[in-house]
C-alpha cells in the first residue's frame, strides 16, 4: 500500500511592491501633503484664534472684542446668502476684473515694447517710474475729479495698482530673454513680428504670469482701500460700514470674504498661466 508522501509546509512569500507602485505610492503621498499641511496650518490658527476671544485674552493683542470662529462662522451662514451682501461682492469682483483686464492689457504690451527697443524705455520708462511709487490709494482725490462715477473712479484706482507690477515683471521677462535665441531666429529668416511671437513672448511669459498674480493682489488692494474710502457699496464699503456701525463679526466676515476672493483670483491666473505654458509642467 503506498504512503501518501508527506507535503512539506507552505511558504509565506512576503510580496514587494513592484517599482512603478512604489513610485505612484509616492506620487500621491507627496500630492497630498500640502493639502495636508495646509489644513493643519488653518486648523491651528483656527484654534489659537478661538482660544484667544474665549478666554478674551489681553497679551500684547486684545481679543476682548474680537469674535471667535464659531460666532464668525454662525453670522456668515445668516448674511451670506442676503441680497445685500451679495450684491457687495459682485460688484468688487466687478471692478476688480475690469480694472484689472485694462491694465494687463496696458502693461504687457507695454512692457515687451520698453524691453525690446531701448528708444521705448528711455522714452516711457522714466514717467512709469516717477508714478510707480505713488500708492494706488493716493489717488483717490483725483480720481474722483477725473471720472464722473464712484465705479469708474474706483475701477481706475484697481487699474493703476495693478498695472505697475505688471508691467515690471513683462519689463523683468523681456529682459531674461536669452540673446542668443534672437540672433537664431534672424538668422533663420524670421522678421521683427516672428521674434516677438517666437521668442520673446514665450520667454517672458513666466515673468508675465507672475506679474499678472501680483498685480491681481495689488488690484484687490486698492480696490478694498478706495471702497472704504469712496465707495458706496462693495466688500470693502461692507466691511468698513461694520467697523463704524460697531458689528465686529461683519467686520471679519469681510476679511474672510477678501481673502477668499483673492485666492480664487490668483489660483485663476495660476491655472490660465499652466494653460498657456504646457512647456513648463515637463521641466
Amino acid at each position: 500500500m503506498d504512503m501518501p508522501m508527506p507535503t512539506e509546509p507552505a511558504v509565506l512569500a512576503l510580496t514587494t511592491p513592484s517599482p512603478e507602485a512604489a513610485a505612484r505610492r509616492r506620487m500621491r503621498l507627496a500630492k497630498l501633503r500640502p493639502l495636508a499641511l495646509a489644513t493643519f496650518a488653518i486648523a491651528a490658527f483656527l484654534a489659537a484664534w478661538q482660544a484667544a476671544s474665549a478666554t478674551h485674552l489681553d497679551f500684547f493683542l486684545r481679543f476682548d472684542n474680537i469674535p471667535a470662529p464659531s460666532i464668525v462662522f454662525a453670522h456668515a451662514v445668516a448674511v451670506v446668502p442676503s441680497a445685500d451682501f451679495l450684491n457687495d461682492v459682485i460688484v468688487s469682483c466687478e471692478r476688480v476684473f475690469l480694472g484689472f483686464v485694462l491694465a494687463a492689457l496696458a502693461a504687457v504690451p507695454t512692457g515687451l515694447v520698453i524691453g525690446r527697443y531701448p528708444i521705448a524705455h528711455e522714452l516711457i520708462f522714466p514717467l512709469c517710474e516717477i508714478l510707480r511709487p505713488v500708492p494706488a490709494i493716493a489717488w483717490v482725490p483725483i480720481s474722483i475729479m477725473l471720472w464722473p462715477t464712484d465705479f469708474q473712479s474706483i475701477v481706475f484706482i484697481t487699474f493703476l495698482g495693478a498695472f505697475f507690477p505688471i508691467l515690471l515683471n513683462t519689463l523683468l521677462g523681456m529682459r531674461r530673454v536669452d540673446p542668443v535665441l534672437v540672433l537664431a531666429a534672424r538668422s533663420l529668416g524670421a522678421g521683427e513680428g516672428a521674434i516677438f511671437r517666437e521668442v520673446y513672448l514665450p520667454g517672458a511669459m513666466p515673468a508675465i504670469f507672475t506679474g499678472l498674480a501680483v498685480g491681481m493682489g495689488v488690484g484687490w488692494v486698492s480696490v478694498i482701500a478706495a471702497e472704504m474710502i469712496s465707495g458706496q457699496s462693495g466688500i470693502g464699503y461692507f466691511t468698513w460700514a461694520a467697523y463704524s456701525l460697531i458689528q465686529y463679526p461683519d467686520i471679519v466676515l469681510g476679511m474672510v470674504a477678501i481673502g477668499l476672493l483673492g485666492l480664487v483670483s490668483s489660483a485663476a491666473i495660476r491655472g490660465l498661466g499652466r494653460l498657456a505654458m504646457p512647456w513648463l509642467a515637463t521641466q
